[in-house]
């Protein structure tokens, strides 16, 4: 790479790698163009940064340190993993690895159990990304002999004082994490980015359920494409939906009503057989008979 293009950061984008890592995060993640856009906008940051850095300019690593908020399914592990392959090729943590943990893998039972729990953790997370997931969980005010103030006090600690070797990642619902930083100052003064991850439109639900079927080689005939359209209309109106989570688990149900159809028929299968989801190993589904709605007119 000549001068010119160790200047210019489009290039610079290209050497990193890092233009290849949000390419794959858009193939992997359906929507949520606000999180890739905030994503693209951080490592814009981090790569005039180094460009800075290089012309011996006025440079300070900026705080990278993050709070991930919206709710379950919505892609905040997938964003985070690569975030940190994302510091990876761009020189900010050694290893770029994801130590995905809640609270019960950083606080104890007992007096003298938190800090070498917490210690352990961090240990392992060192030179990549700690993620916490649900993080407010760590405070618990209204039990006074509850040890998780002593994880966060740690946490803080190392936030601070090793920001140059570990990325922190809060995440959690968006009402709880407001609650846990205006209880937590130090902790609130220590996130730089806070991104929010909408939820999935029942569309773009429908994307996802194709892209997963795809990777497992599995599709949906036409009824039960209808049928399935169906399913995510009355599936986000109840109960502990969980996004692209309630999807995965959806299609692993109806993989297996497909799976017992089949063996019933107990005679050769084609492939075409094997590959293709029927409307009525979609309608067999309890959420049909669970909200009342009349099934879709498609053949059982």
């Amino acid at each position: 790479m000549n001068e010119a293009e160790t200047l210019n950061p489009g290039a610079l984008l290209e050497a990193s790698g890092v233009k290849q890592l949000l390419a794959q995060l858009d193939a992997e993640l359906i929507g949520l163009a606000p999180v890739k856009s905030r994503i693209r906008d951080i490592a814009a940051l981090l790569l005039i940064d180094k460009l800075r850095a290089a012309q011996g300019l006025q440079s300070q690593p900026p705080t990278l340190h993050m709070c991930f908020t919206g709710n379950p399914g919505t892609g905040k592990t997938t964003v985070a993993l690569r975030m940190a392959e994302v510091l990876r090729q761009l020189g900010y943590v050694r290893r770029g690895h994801l130590v995905a943990v809640t609270r019960d893998d950083l606080v104890g039972q007992f007096i003298g159990h938190t800090a070498p729990k917490t210690k352990e953790v961090i240990k392992k997370a060192m030179g990549g990304v700690l993620f916490i997931d649900e993080a407010y969980y760590l405070y618990r005010p209204e039990n006074e002999r509850d040890y998780g103030q002593e994880a966060i006090e740690i946490l803080l600690q190392v936030m601070e004082n090793q920001r140059d070797d570990l990325v922190v990642i809060l995440a959690g619902y968006k009402d709880r994490m407001d609650t846990f930083f205006s209880s937590n100052p130090g902790m609130a003064s220590r996130i730089a980015h806070h991104i929010d991850f909408p939820d999935y439109s029942e569309s773009e639900l429908m994307q996802i359920a194709g892209l997963m079927l795809e990777q497992l080689n599995y599709r949906f005939d036409a009824d039960a494409a209808t049928a399935f359209k169906r399913y995510i209309h009355l599936r986000r109106t109840q109960p502990n939906f969980a996004n692209a989570r309630s999807i995965r688990n959806a299609l692993d149900r109806i993989r297996l009503r497909q799976a017992a159809r089949l063996f019933e028929r107990n005679e050769a299968l084609s492939r075409d057989e094997l590959l293709t989801l029927q409307a009525q190993d979609v309608l067999a589904s309890r959420v049909f008979a669970q909200t009342g709605a009349q099934q879709p007119d498609v053949p059982k």
